[in-house]
């Protein structure tokens, strides 16, 4: 039977410039992630495994490719029953559990275009994501039910609401669905272009973004994950991400690509990531590839590593990491820890991989084969040396069609060919990029890219918030802590202030959004349109 080296993309044994002078694309014309990840492997091994979840009790369930072709079918003809069909909206409001793999699946096959939401976003936070992408059906589990149910009479778009937990009308169950035979059931038939994936992306200014990819962009992953990943994949590879599969990160630098590959697939995912029970997990699992953010990995750094890891390589990205955790990856977890970088619009176009390149503290890498990027200011490309703005060539099969509902800001975003990341950088003579600084507000903390306007927005509801903003100070283990500063109202009383704000937060955006800091202020600095100066707010002491 074909097995996974007629997937791979790269071949081993040639250095970077080598991949790189010879690297083409193939993309098919014709092709649906849905397809490549789960019904073709369906159809050639039905009994491979495909996902391993692990309860939070410990108790471990498998899926094969098989299962998950039948359960997504049964889904897909239930939400096509309720009229849901190309280019519709279907949300996932899962945690990282086969039901989410299974709904982004049955979305596909119909055409429709799958919308990962993070569990942890508060009501403000999915009913904005919800009204702008017109979401037609949306699957969430027992505990989020209740959040969407009180959103439903904001939402006229949203017909379909299903949960894996107990359901009652109008509501649909999930277990029903996915049991329900689905015969003469035809997956829809797409071209590489056609939209499959919207993520929203949060910014500085405005409301959030909804980046909208093409099926293509699963090919777009594959070569920085081949090889940041140490050549994968090979005989006896598992992976597992403790990301989110609501991001780019968790469900594109392994889930799907895990999927595509036939690697099996370890679904788990802790209310707070626990470095003990990470390591436990992986070397229980027996896991052997695993995308990583940095935040997370210093955090391991300071539990105990268990003797039993099967650990080949380690990605990670979204932040620098130091010579001493890339020392510390390869001699206490006795694997290569490489970088990549990449933006939702653009990922995965930066690698840094042990035994390709010398490794440099801090540095991003060089472009992944197949993706051409440099650095440019207003006048063009930059010399060596000097700062500019990291660009990736357009088209790219890694780069998004456009910002949802936003014709504006996708012509800002890509000019003259050019994908202007909004990162700045400089490049050494060896080629290597090492990140210099954002130009634009967003929050880099414990791995989450983080815009201050929805946090800025949900602060000023309190009755005695005047006015309030947002910025990131510096942190060792988490790169950048959320810290906010707000006017109150005269007369306002600050006790017991902090924490009500925190609350407010936490309540309509979300948990990992919620400011460590919260500080008082008189007045904040202002340009002369109005508009808050967050960078002198940064340069405070």
């Amino acid at each position: 039977m074909p097995d996974w080296p007629d997937r791979r993309l790269l071949q081993d044994g040639a250095d970077w410039q080598a991949l790189r002078t010879g690297f083409r694309w193939a993309v098919p014309e014709r092709m649906n992630i849905a397809h490549l990840c789960c019904d073709d492997w369906a159809a050639r091994a039905p009994d491979r495994v495909a996902i391993t979840h692990i309860d939070p009790d410990g108790t471990r369930t498998r899926w094969t490719y098989g299962q998950i072709r039948r359960a997504s079918d049964g889904v897909a003809v239930a939400l096509a029953a309720r009229g849901v069909g190309r280019g519709d909206r279907v949300a996932v409001l899962l945690p990282q559990h086969p039901a989410a793999i299974i709904t982004h699946v049955a979305a596909m096959k119909l055409g429709a275009i799958s919308l990962p939401l993070f569990t942890l976003f508060g009501e403000d936070a999915l009913r904005y994501r919800l009204s702008d992408a017109g979401a037609r059906a949306i699957v969430t589990d027992a505990a989020t039910l209740d959040r969407v149910m009180a959103l439903a009479p904001d939402l006229p778009d949203l017909g379909t609401i299903i949960t894996t937990g107990p359901a009652r009308a109008p509501t649909l169950a999930f277990d029903d669905l996915i049991t329900t035979p689905a015969r003469g059931f035809v997956p829809c038939d797409t071209k590489a272009e056609d939209p499959a994936v919207m993520i929203y992306t949060s910014g500085t200014t405005g409301d959030p973004k909804g980046v909208l990819h093409a099926h293509r962009f699963l090919f777009g992953h594959l070569p920085c994950m081949e090889l940041a990943q140490g050549g994968f994949p090979r005989p006896g590879d598992i992976g597992w991400t403790p990301a989110d599969w609501a991001w780019i990160g968790g469900l594109m630098d392994m889930a799907l690509p895990c999927l595509y590959y036939g690697v099996p697939l370890i679904s788990y995912r802790a209310a707070k990531f626990d470095p003990d029970a990470a390591f436990a997990l992986m070397a229980a699992e027996g896991v052997t590839n695993a995308f990583i953010p940095p935040t997370a990995l210093r955090l391991m750094r300071q539990a105990t590593v268990p003797g039993a890891l099967r650990l080949r390589a380690i990605g990670s990205g979204g932040e620098a990491l130091g010579a001493d955790l890339l020392a510390w990856g390869q001699g206490r977890l006795g694997c290569a820890i490489n970088e990549f970088y990449g933006q939702t619009e653009a990922n995965l176009v930066l690698a840094a991989c042990s035994g390709l390149m010398p490794r440099t503290p801090g540095a991003m890498g060089l472009p992944v084969p197949g993706h051409d990027v440099t650095l440019r200011d207003a006048n063009g490309p930059v010399a060596q040396g000097a700062v500019g703005e990291i660009c990736v060539r357009a088209p790219d099969p890694v780069m998004f069609l456009r910002y949802w509902n936003k014709p504006q800001a996708t012509a800002d975003k890509i000019v003259e060919g050019w994908l202007r990341t909004g990162d700045l950088a400089t490049q050494g003579a060896d080629g290597q990029f090492t990140f210099h600084g954002r130009d634009d507000d967003i929050i880099t903390s414990a791995g989450y890219r983080i815009g201050p306007v929805e946090i800025e927005q949900a602060l000023a509801t309190h009755p005695d918030v005047v006015m309030a903003a947002v910025v990131g100070e510096p942190d060792p283990v988490r790169t950048e802590i959320v810290v906010a500063h707000v006017v109150l109202r005269d007369g306002a009383d600050w006790a017991g202030m902090e924490q009500a704000l925190q609350d407010l937060v936490r309540e309509k955006v979300s948990a990992h959004c919620v400011p460590r800091r919260i500080l008082r202020a008189d007045t904040l600095p202002m340009t002369a349109t109005g508009k808050i100066l967050r960078r002198a707010l940064r340069a405070k002491p």
